[in-house]
């Protein structure tokens, strides 16, 4: 009896060791760039009339406040500007520029291993945002995001399995100068995680310093060319139906920089973009072709993402809802136009009303990342961290959108039918003759991992041993982690002459 408990517990310490283990590659059970692709919220005739819509919007409506050097540029690919200064494009122009925009992109991080190969349904979830607030979990407060905090995200990101790439998710309210707060961004960013990084420019005239950084961290101006890591996230709309023209500034210096592109439109669905589903779609749709036209007149099948973020609305209050069953599925429906076009895309998700990482935050954040993934969205920013409706990030929260976004993975996953899977074999080894149940069979062993996602700070222990280990707290489990994540020298971090040139050519805000 001693030798069979003894058998036993061996074998269940045996298993948690494993479970617990880091996985290699091969059998992880979710990772970047699982195909999505089974929810489809638009039928095949809803998606060809949103099409038709968006060229109509663009033949008939036009985008005004286009930069002179952006009328020169699309003017000159075919588009008509008309005696009321907007610009307007002609059906056959957009079906041209269709046909020459990348289908297939990689994004690429400083270490190679976090590529990211944008092409169908292949779903990557990360960060993004502008947040100008922290959450303190600790104190229920919010105060002025900071360069360390951005630098401590980046950090985190670069130790989550299911983040897949960075994108700036607050702005440096420490550093008031504008110039100095964009380089920082970038350091800040850079030096955290090898991971893809996403950042902005606030002016045209900042890009050539921001590429000079990027060419001392890459080693040269060929070999960021070779490989840009960082892209610039490009609000080049001002919903509705108008170009952002210092940001329409800053896509033609980036790209003549060879950085990739996100083409951003983010419409308020109700305020600047129509308060329907299918209405604010449409908007968001015209917008990105224009910029499509746009780019591809520049550098034809420059590395570009098509960006439709339209955002929900609560039409009672006027407050955003980007936690809620509307904001989901502007974010699915977005995700098949990109298919439709067969264009590398992005849009939000995951993003929480919620002022806390509490209970409303859990649904909010799960219930968009989940729709998002299973449409087949390729680049779902925001998915985790972002509080008050993209006012507040929280580090705690983006270590708890690690086990959310894990979860949705598995969803994405589906379900794998074989001969293996079907467990013809096992029902047989089990029922007949066997021990009748399936618990450590050599099958259920040999795919506990494979098949199966663990949380890594939720729990699943029945409340006699919950109460046995103390009561852990979910939000003191994802503090504990931050700070062992932080008190670990960066894996990012730039080698001692790197980081001493850039401080020598740029004042960095971020102490040694």
């Amino acid at each position: 009896m001693t030798i069979q408990t003894s058998r036993r517990s061996g074998g269940r310490q045996a298993r948690h060791a494993a479970r617990t283990a880091p996985l290699s590659e091969h059998i992880r059970p979710v990772r970047a760039g699982l195909s999505g692709g089974q929810y489809k919220p638009l039928s095949d005739d809803g998606m060809t009339r949103i099409h038709q819509a968006a060229l109509t919007a663009l033949e008939e409506i036009g985008l005004a406040d286009a930069p002179a050097s952006g009328v020169e540029i699309m003017t000159g690919a075919g588009a008509i500007q008309g005696t009321d200064g907007r610009l307007r494009f002609p059906r056959a122009l957009v079906e041209d520029m269709l046909a020459k925009a990348a289908k297939e992109i990689t994004l690429c991080g400083r270490d190679p291993r976090h590529d990211l190969q944008l092409s169908g349904t292949r779903v990557h979830y990360g960060t993004a945002g502008a947040a100008v607030s922290m959450v303190d979990v600790e104190g229920k407060a919010y105060r002025d995001s900071t360069v360390q905090d951005l630098h401590d995200a980046a950090r985190i990101t670069d130790r989550l399995d299911n983040i897949h790439f960075l994108q700036r998710p607050m702005v440096a309210r420490d550093i008031p100068d504008n110039r100095e707060m964009d380089l920082n961004t970038i350091y800040a960013c850079c030096s955290g995680t090898t991971k893809h990084v996403g950042t902005s420019f606030t002016d045209p005239d900042f890009v050539d310093d921001g590429l000079e950084m990027l060419h001392l961290i890459a080693g040269s101006e060929a070999a960021w060319r070779a490989r840009p890591f960082v892209s610039n996230s490009n609000c080049f709309v001002v919903p509705p139906m108008k170009f952002a023209t210092e940001s329409c500034r800053v896509m033609e210096k980036v790209i003549a920089g060879g950085m990739p592109v996100l083409l951003l439109s983010a419409g308020m669905a109700g305020a600047t973009a129509p308060s329907t589903v299918a209405g604010a779609i449409v908007q968001a749709v015209a917008e990105c072709l224009a910029g499509v036209v746009y780019v591809n007149a520049i550098a034809p099948g420059h590395t570009t993402i098509f960006g439709t973020w339209p955002f929900g609305l609560d039409l009672r209050t006027g407050a955003m809802t980007g936690g809620s069953g509307e904001q989901a599925l502007l974010t699915a429906g977005c995700a098949q136009m990109h298919r439709f076009y067969g264009l590398p895309g992005g849009a939000a998700a995951g993003i929480a009303d919620a002022k806390l990482p509490d209970m409303q935050a859990g649904w909010e954040q799960m219930c968009s990342n989940v729709m998002a993934g299973l449409a087949g969205l390729n680049m779902v920013y925001e998915a985790a961290g972002m509080h008050a409706s993209l006012l507040g990030f929280c580090h705690e929260s983006l270590i708890l959108g690690d086990d959310i976004i894990g979860q949705s993975l598995r969803c994405v996953r589906g379900i794998e039918v074989d001969d293996d899977t079907l467990a013809l074999d096992q029902m047989r080894e089990v029922c007949l003759g066997g021990s009748g149940h399936y618990l450590g069979t050599s099958a259920t062993l040999a795919r506990m991992q494979a098949d199966h996602v663990y949380p890594t700070l939720g729990n699943r222990s029945s409340p006699k041993e919950w109460v046995e280990n103390g009561r852990p707290d979910l939000l003191a489990r994802a503090t504990a982690r931050k700070q062992a994540i932080l008190n670990e020298p960066a894996a990012a971090r730039f080698a001692p002459d790197l980081d001493r040139a850039i401080r020598e050519r740029f004042t960095i805000h971020l102490p040694r």
